[in-house]
């Protein structure tokens, strides 16, 4: 006997540019939750959403002012850094021409002794014409330390400059951080529990609906996703609702989704119903 070969169920994959829109053709209650129920807690994360929104809003812009600061004194001592590497260098270059010019001393007395013994003159200027031009050698040299000296100066005050600088933004980094420190403690306790309650709370949504409810939230100015009617309009654009799609979303048997700005829109009664978790 032939037995009867099982079509694999075809699951379609989670596109991220996913919308409401799009969610709302393919959820239904075959998983055995009412469509109610799934929009009830698609609203009880958006307020755990919105609670942690407001604990990170306490921080203000403390976490920005940080980084910046963090990445100024990086720039200030990468700056100090380089100045270092060219004062090295600058050091090298100063032996160099001093040795150019003990170099060109010991020339110098050299052919001066040889003058001593020439036979005749052409030999003579032959050797004070090198006498000569190793004494150009040392003053070109010295006025190559000179320029050197001046570029060394420089650099130390820039690096003077520099590090007054680098220990008052340092100064008020670790003064900011402790103020950051400070609210995050505060809040953690309150943040952690809040994010442990969302957990729970997603594990009852598919997960399709959740990549929408991101991307939504994401996009929106005031990161709602989920917003009941604020009368008789959309409590995330305030444009107006149509009187007949206030009754579906009132009935709660499916999303509806606000035409103008894309968020579901959900039975005001909820608002009142988790009116302990929106506090």
């Amino acid at each position: 006997m032939a037995t009867k070969k099982v079509k694999p169920a075809i699951v379609t994959p989670i596109d991220e540019r996913e919308t409401f829109v799009s969610v709302a053709k393919s959820v239904n209650d075959a998983d055995g939750i009412t469509m109610d129920e799934k929009l009830r807690t698609l609203y009880q994360i958006q307020l755990k959403d919105t609670a942690i929104d407001k604990i990170h809003l306490q921080r203000g812009e403390l976490p920005l002012e940080v980084q910046d600061m963090e990445d100024e004194v990086e720039g200030l001592k990468t700056r100090i850094a380089n100045t270092e590497e060219e004062i090295a260098e600058i050091e090298k270059k100063q032996a160099e021409y001093r040795h150019a010019i003990q170099e060109a001393g010991l020339l110098i007395e050299k052919y001066s002794k040889q003058q001593d013994n020439v036979k005749n003159n052409r030999e003579y200027e032959s050797l004070g014409k090198e006498i000569e031009y190793q004494s150009l050698e040392q003053q070109v040299c010295e006025k190559r330390i000179g320029e050197c000296e001046r570029a060394l100066a420089e650099k130390h005050a820039l690096i003077d400059d520099t590090n007054a600088r680098l220990a008052i933004f340092e100064a008020n980094l670790e003064e900011k951080k402790k103020e950051l420190e400070t609210i995050i403690e505060e809040t953690a306790a309150q943040e952690e529990k809040l994010q442990a309650e969302k957990e729970e709370l997603q594990k009852k949504i598919d997960e399709r609906m959740l990549v929408a409810y991101n991307r939504v939230r994401g996009a929106a100015k005031n990161h709602l996703a989920v917003v009941t009617i604020e009368r008789e309009a959309c409590g995330g654009c305030f444009n107006q609702i149509p009187p007949q799609r206030k009754l579906d979303i009132i009935q709660g048997k499916k999303i509806i989704v606000c035409e103008y700005c894309g968020r579901i829109l959900v039975n005001p009664e909820y608002k009142n119903d988790y009116k302990a978790e929106e506090a």
